[in-house]
């Protein structure tokens, strides 16, 4: 078998004469909710302005929930926006469509010297492999030569695939552009087979049931009430797929919950994936925005705590005992963590700020 060989130096080399160098390390921004909007529907595409500010990131989708016969339409939307909406502190992305679509080059070819000033990331759907980011990464670097970018647009891969999730840690290392992943659990359970029609979310069906309860007379109760607990149709993936993002400097996402009425499930959903190692999680209605803002920054309590071990532990060597357990150098580090996102999300949440700058240590 051919085995291609690539030295280090040529990773971090910009792929087309003129194209910005590649980032060494992906910025630390705060993207708690994508919040996905179609460019090509004039009332959505009003709103765009007004929600500067009030959300991490704005997504102009071209893909899914965007009928082959607006394509082009949606195109153009999102140039406009693109052109006439200053973002400030919120991201702005887009989601191109499947590369073996026949609308991903235009996508491309008109974004890029348009709006590539502007872009901040472009999502790639349906990745299968490191192929598949390699093609982008070497067109996009063409692109922004030729329209003069100086900021090299970044690359977010979405795990919709039984491949894409087998080759998720190639994926992760493919390009220094690689900002990220998120979970796309509704095409993924088709490719997989699964017996689930839900985007998102868990399912009834998937469960474990309690022991049955011992009879007097022996034996064991099969027939009677035993409690049942729902399981995380999404468990492995999501931990592979934080894991690969962990190993590569790059940030784990969890996608769409599909049940827009259902805000209690989704804001179940959205904290075990903050608790697992999310950064965020799409929206696909306004009122997911406040809902993953909500989970995806630490509580006061949290970051109170966090504080408190950070200060107690001194150096960060040793261990000590704090509220009756015990505290050390992984502790410190877990602390950070949490101390971290809460001081990356006050510099653009007045509100957090407000609360996290009250914390006062006992």
């Amino acid at each position: 078998m051919f085995r291609r060989m690539r030295t280090a130096k040529d990773f971090f080399a910009p792929l087309a004469v003129g194209a910005p160098a590649p980032v060494r390390e992906i910025p630390a921004r705060p993207s708690r909710a994508i919040h996905f909007f179609d460019p090509g529907n004039p009332k959505m595409a009003a709103k765009v302005p007004d929600m500067v500010g009030t959300v991490d990131v704005l997504l102009g989708n071209l893909e899914d929930a965007v009928k082959a016969e607006n394509k082009e339409i949606s195109r153009e939307g999102l140039v406009k926006i693109g052109q006439s909406v200053d973002f400030g502190p919120t991201q702005f992305w887009t989601r191109i469509n499947s590369l073996d679509s026949p609308w991903v080059l235009d996508d491309l070819t008109t974004l890029v010297p348009a709006i590539g000033d502007k872009l901040d990331v472009i999502m790639v759907p349906k990745v299968q492999g490191a192929e598949d980011i390699h093609y982008v990464d070497r067109l996009l670097a063409q692109l922004e030569a030729k329209a003069g970018i100086t900021k090299p647009i970044l690359i977010h891969a979405i795990l919709e695939t039984a491949r894409g999730v087998a080759n998720v840690e190639e994926i992760c290392g493919a390009s220094p552009r690689m900002q990220g992943i998120s979970l796309g659990p509704a095409d993924l359970a088709a490719d997989r087979r699964m017996k689930t029609t839900r985007v998102g979310g868990g399912h009834p069906g998937y469960l474990v049931r309690q022991d049955a309860a011992p009879l007097a007379e022996g034996g064991y109760d099969f027939e009677g009430a035993r409690t049942i607990y729902q399981q995380d149709l999404w468990h492995y993936t999501m931990g592979r797929m934080v894991d690969a993002c962990a190993m590569h400097g790059i940030y784990a996402y969890y996608g769409p919950f599909g049940d827009i009425k259902d805000t209690v499930a989704c804001e179940d959903q959205f904290r075990n994936a903050f608790l697992m190692g999310c950064v965020g999680a799409w929206s696909l209605h306004p009122v997911q925005i406040k809902i993953a803002n909500k989970v995806f920054s630490p509580s006061v309590e949290d970051v109170k705590h966090a504080r408190r071990v950070i200060a107690a532990m001194g150096d960060g060597t040793g261990a000590v005992m704090l509220d009756g357990k015990m505290e050390d150098d992984a502790s410190v580090k877990q602390c950070k963590v949490m101390v971290d996102l809460a001081e990356e999300l006050a510099a653009i949440d007045p509100d957090l700020k407000a609360k996290y700058d009250a914390i006062v240590l006992d």
